[in-house]
Parts: C-alpha cells; sequence; structure tokens
C-alpha cells in the first residue's frame, strides 16, 4: 500500500484473543501496526506469526501508564475480558478500564488520531430488556463481583463520550457481545473454552446453573469485520453500537453440540450460577446492519469446527492429555 495510504494504528491489547486477529486483519489490509501488551491475558504466541511482517512492531506496555507515540488510529482493546481473569485482580482491571481510557483518549487528543473503544455487552447487566438495544441503559450491580469489569467499561464510554464532546475527538465506541475463535486462552472461564477443553479430554462438562441461561456467540473474523466498518464510518458517527450474532443458543444446547462435534465421553454437571451472571444475552444488531452493512456470517457449527481444531492442535494431545503453552496458569 503506498506511504500515503497506509496508515499508522495502535491496537492496545494486541497481544490477546481478539487483538491478535484485529493485528492481522490491519496488517492484511495495508497497514503498520503497533501491538501494545502487557501479557497479563495476552500470549506471544497469539502474533509470533506476524513478527517477521516488516509494518509490524511490539511494544510491552501497561496502559494504565501514558504512551507517547505517533499514530493515526488507536483500537482500545486493553482489558482482561473473562471472570477468572478480570476477578483475579479487581482494582487493576478498573484501573485498566478508566485509566487506560484516559491515556488513549489523551493520546489521540494530541495527535489528532481516531480512536476506537471495545466496549462490552456486560454494560447491560443482567438486562431486563430482550433483546439489548444500544438505547438501553442497562441493569449493573454496581458493588458486585462482576462491577470492576461492567462499571469500569462504563466508565470508560463516559469517558469516550465527554472526550468527544468536550475536545471533538473522533470516536468510535463498539458493545461487544460473546466472541470466540482461535486463539482463546484455554483457562480463561468462558463456555466455549470451558466446554471445548473438557470435552477434548473426557472431562465432565460444568454447567453453571440449570442450562437453560442463553448466549449469543459471535465468531471472531466476524467481529474483527465489524470493528473495521465501524472505524470506516463517517466522523458524525460515534455508536455506541452492538456487535455480536443475534442467534441465540442456550448454555445447554452449546455443551451438547460440543460434545457431539468431539466425539467425546464428557457427561454434563450442574454447579450453582455464579453471582450476578445474567441469564439472557441477545444483540440487537439493527443499528449495525444499517449504519456498517454488517451483520455475521460464520454459523455456531463452522465456528466451532475451528475452534476446536485449535484447542485439539494446541493444547491436547492425541492420548487426550492437556499439553502446550499457558495451561498451567
Amino acid at each position: 500500500m503506498p506511504d500515503m495510504i497506509r496508515k499508522r494504528i495502535l491496537v492496545t491489547g494486541g497481544a490477546g484473543f481478539l487483538g491478535s486477529h484485529l493485528c492481522e486483519r490491519l496488517l492484511n489490509d495495508g497497514h503498520d501496526v503497533l501491538c501494545v501488551d502487557n501479557f497479563f491475558t495476552g500470549s506471544k504466541d497469539n502474533i509470533v506469526h506476524l513478527m517477521q511482517n516488516p509494518h509490524f512492531e511490539m511494544m510491552r506496555h501497561d496502559v494504565t501508564f501514558p504512551l507517547y507515540v505517533e499514530v493515526d488510529e488507536i483500537y482500545n482493546l486493553a482489558c482482561p475480558a473473562s471472570p477468572v481473569h478480570y476477578q483475579f485482580d479487581p482494582v487493576q482491571t478498573t484501573k485498566t478500564s478508566v485509566h487506560g481510557a484516559i491515556n488513549m483518549l489523551g493520546l489521540a487528543k494530541r495527535t489528532k488520531a481516531k480512536i476506537f473503544q471495545a466496549s462490552t455487552s456486560e454494560v447491560y447487566g443482567d438486562p431486563k430488556v430482550h433483546p439489548q438495544t444500544e438505547g438501553y441503559w442497562g441493569h449493573v450491580n454496581p458493588v458486585g463481583i462482576r462491577s470492576c469489569y461492567d462499571e469500569g467499561k462504563r466508565c470508560a464510554e463516559t469517558l469516550f463520550f465527554d472526550y468527544h464532546r468536550q475536545h471533538g475527538l473522533n470516536i468510535k465506541v463498539a458493545r461487544i457481545f460473546n466472541t470466540y475463535g482461535p486463539r482463546m486462552h484455554p483457562n480463561d472461564g468462558r463456555v466455549v473454552s470451558n466446554f471445548i477443553m473438557q470435552a477434548l479430554q473426557g472431562l465432565p462438562i460444568t454447567i453453571y446453573g440449570d442450562g437453560s441461561q442463553t448466549r449469543s456467540f459471535c465468531f471472531v473474523d466476524d467481529l474483527v469485520d465489524g470493528f473495521v466498518r465501524l472505524m470506516a464510518t463517517d466522523n458524525d458517527f460515534t455508536g455506541p453500537v452492538n456487535l455480536g450474532n443475534p442467534v441465540e443458543f442456550t448454555i445447554l444446547e452449546l455443551a451438547q453440540q460440543i460434545i457431539a462435534m468431539t466425539g467425546s465421553t464428557s457427561t454434563i454437571v450442574l454447579r450453582p450460577l455464579p453471582q450476578d451472571d445474567p441469564t439472557q444475552r441477545q444483540p440487537d444488531i439493527t443499528l449495525a446492519r444499517s449504519s456498517l452493512g454488517w451483520q455475521p456470517n460464520v454459523a455456531l457449527k463452522e465456528g466451532l469446527e475451528k475452534t476446536i481444531r485449535y484447542f485439539s492442535d494446541t493444547f491436547v494431545t492425541d492420548s487426550g492429555v492437556v499439553a502446550g503453552r499457558e495451561i498451567s496458569d
């Protein structure tokens, strides 16, 4: 790509599950990519295949501290995103969302960069409206064990819109719903990775609650395409915009499908539902369809096939023994 078109793009959390796929997409689109990560949940293995690309650069950095670089666009993805990880150090999780947003917004203000915030469906909490539209203000417990993430992301959205109103920053805010695919952390506590790892090893599939709670699962390639489309919209479109798959499945249906697809002998075991775990989560993507021309294209079965293959090749031997990177974390 000619230098006059090639953009200098910063991706915070770029060595994580979503960030690494985004870095790959941006490089394929012909841009220079600066990947920033502190490797709390990210991994060099996620980006090692990009290291030989002359237009890719890696920097170890924590976004709770200021960053001084020259960029044209910023994708702010830095934050642990699964309960296992964000509840490990909840104070640091809130700092990452809030201080990280302040530092990245300050960088965008100085460099006049367009900036993207990876928000979350967790801002809706345990919703009383179904499916959730962007106009719904949510039903969040501000003092619960999940609030470090929920409220941190809600505050980050507030900061983005106040910087937009007060300083004229060009912002884009996406609310991400459940996403899955290759490079998920094997111990992140999310249902897709949990169920696949348990099924591949023939272990009991652990369902929290009675399995009737629902989620909508979006394959990572579809989600990243939504990111890029949102960033390319006119300056007067800020979001927030829901990005997720509106096709709803119960957790029990997901477990049964993974058992069938892996040919596993695993049985299903029920455990008590964690505090503040939402019973329904489904995005209304009307705005994404109309404003971005976006909707998911990868069906759950197709996406699960790719994800199961990744976990099988990376973490489980032919004898069903867990192996590979980060499994002991």
